[in-house]
């Protein structure tokens, strides 16, 4: 970390990548999900309410009426845009059916390239004001409280973010939700360069230009979200500048929910289903709350002790969903979670609610009355604000918890099951139209060749034929013999290679071996020479 309040990662490869980067294809970091939420915050104080009425001359005992016409209108303004762009508005019974699920129906039934998708309607739970009678003072108030209203969900393939929507609660105050897809947005931005790709859901499996795709997604960053948010609420809320109108009122926009998703894409299901085991079993068993709050930026002593002012709570726990195991760490509303998605991607995703944790290094915030709490033209280390201004800043610490996720869980590396090294070796392979036997490791031929092949002055220059014949072959021979040797030599190295143990020095006759090779042997050897004792105390 670059200062005590930075996040940023430095530019040394991780550890977790270095250390599976024979079977990785590569790692995309970017936005997941987004969901920004349009207020009109003087709203939020009754007295702003009692302001508002007045200046559109209704009376207190007109405001349900002048309310419910309002939301009429909505809900025609509603019908209407599905009309005009011959698309369907469904009324749903229940609010926890899943519109996206209906959307993407919707998509694939009536083969929809761009434009409204459908609109959907259904009473749902708001924050909404109420006319209540003050008994001290004798009069009707407005209290802001939980309720019901009918909320309208719009639904797009947007030309630029792909498949995202817009939720307008049609009550007072009017909040808006959008909701983005960062990954849906990508998709959009490499077909326009005509990039090759392998979606799954909600991930890619396989990019042909991964780079520029990394570059697309950091794009993502750049844009002027006022600007894009007001043109996506003006196409589908035809009534918010009327609503404004009377108090000159503007929707203020904030980041409710993001999603900063890590992906390490691997070659194929095979080797992530291999570790994948040992990174779940860590992550919940080995990683403390000290370890969650200095993954999600908190500062912690080296005794991993937390602090005795600290109030939150940190909760650790695994699901097991129909697509994979998933892990979630979840402090003060924030959470780090571990997938592995469609089988071969490998995904850490910081999820941030609560922006109070983290800082950003701005100048002071100007406050109601046009005061700042300190010099305004002062940059120092603050509280990271929820406006999408400071959504840069935001990704930027989500990234770093990613980085460090990942970097504690390179000390899985050694902790995969045994069983599921020997495994592999212990079953004939094929590769190249070659066919190659099962390793035994427990016969005392193939015991020793791994052992020739795993010494310790092979490590840096390699080994030759003529190295191994030296130590499996003892007795001296004449020429014949030696050739005989020689190609038998040839042939337990093809074995290994087949395997994937040992790998050719290109321009040399001399082997090494692969990170899989030398994790696995060594694993086998020491497996062979322990004794009861210790295997049942690693067993207990």
């Amino acid at each position: 970390m670059k200062s005590k309040h930075s996040s940023t990662p430095s530019d040394t490869p991780n550890p977790f990548l270095t250390q599976h980067k024979a079977d990785v294809i590569g790692v995309l970091s970017g936005l997941d999900r987004l969901r920004f939420k349009g207020s009109l915050p003087p709203l939020y104080y009754p007295r702003t309410m009692d302001a508002y009425l007045e200046v559109k001359k209704i009376l207190f005992k007109d405001f349900k009426q002048f309310a419910t016409d309002l939301t009429q209108r909505i809900k025609n303004a509603a019908l209407h845009l599905a009309e005009v762009a011959g698309r369907p508005f469904r009324y749903l019974a229940s609010c926890y059916t899943r519109k996206e699920t209906l959307a993407r129906e919707l998509i694939q039934q009536d083969r929809i390239q761009d434009g409204l998708v459908g609109v959907f309607g259904c009473v749902e739970s708001c924050r909404t004001y109420f006319l209540c009678g003050n008994r001290q003072t004798k009069k009707l108030e407005f209290k802001l409280q939980s309720g019901k209203c009918q909320h309208f969900y719009f639904y797009h393939l947007h030309p630029e973010f792909g498949l995202m929507h817009l939720r307008l609660q049609s009550w007072f105050p009017f909040q808006v939700p959008i909701c983005i897809n960062g990954r849906e947005w990508l998709s959009r931005q490499m077909d326009r360069y005509q990039m090759n790709y392998a979606p799954k859901e909600n991930c890619f499996t396989w990019i042909s230009h991964l780079k520029g795709a990394q570059r697309l997604m950091d794009k993502q960053l750049e844009i002027n979200w006022p600007e894009q948010l007001d043109w996506i609420l003006r196409q589908n809320h035809p009534l918010a500048s009327e609503i404004c109108q009377p108090l000159g009122l503007r929707y203020y926009w904030t980041t409710q929910e993001s999603e900063y998703a890590t992906d390490v894409m691997f070659k194929s299901p095979k080797p992530l289903s291999r570790i994948y085991p040992a990174l779940v079993r860590h992550a919940i068993t080995s990683f403390s709350s000290a370890d969650v709050m200095r993954f999600l930026g908190h500062r912690v002593a080296a005794h991993r002790k937390v602090r005795g002012n600290f109030k939150g709570e940190v909760v650790s726990d695994l699901k097991e969903r129909p697509e994979g195991i998933r892990v979630k760490h979840t402090l003060n509303a924030n959470s780090l979670k571990m997938y592995d998605k469609q089988g071969s991607v490998l995904r850490i995703e910081t999820t941030i609610n609560q922006t109070r944790d983290f800082r950003v290094f701005r100048e002071a915030q100007i406050g109601p009355h046009g005061r700042a709490k300190s010099d305004p033209t002062k940059k120092a280390w603050r509280i990271l604000r929820r406006g999408v201004v400071d959504l840069k800043r935001r990704t930027e610490v989500s990234l770093a918890a990613n980085t460090r996720y990942l970097t504690a869980l390179s000390a899985t590396a050694g902790k995969v099951p045994l069983f599921q090294w020997v495994e592999e070796v212990c079953k004939p392979v094929q590769r190249d139209g070659y066919r190659a036997r099962a390793l035994n490791p427990w016969s005392p031929q193939d015991s020793a060749l791994l052992q020739a092949v795993n010494r310790g002055e092979f490590k840096i220059n390699g080994f030759r034929n003529r190295d191994l014949r030296a130590l499996l072959f003892k007795a001296k021979a004449d020429p014949k013999e030696q050739k005989r040797r020689s190609a038998a030599i040839g042939r337990k190295l093809a074995l290994l290679r087949t395997h994937g143990l040992i790998k050719k020095l290109s321009g040399t006759h001399r082997y090494v071996l692969t990170q899989k090779g030398s994790t696995t042997i060594t694993a086998l050897l020491t497996a062979r020479q322990a004794n009861i004792n210790e295997l049942t105390k690693i067993a207990a």
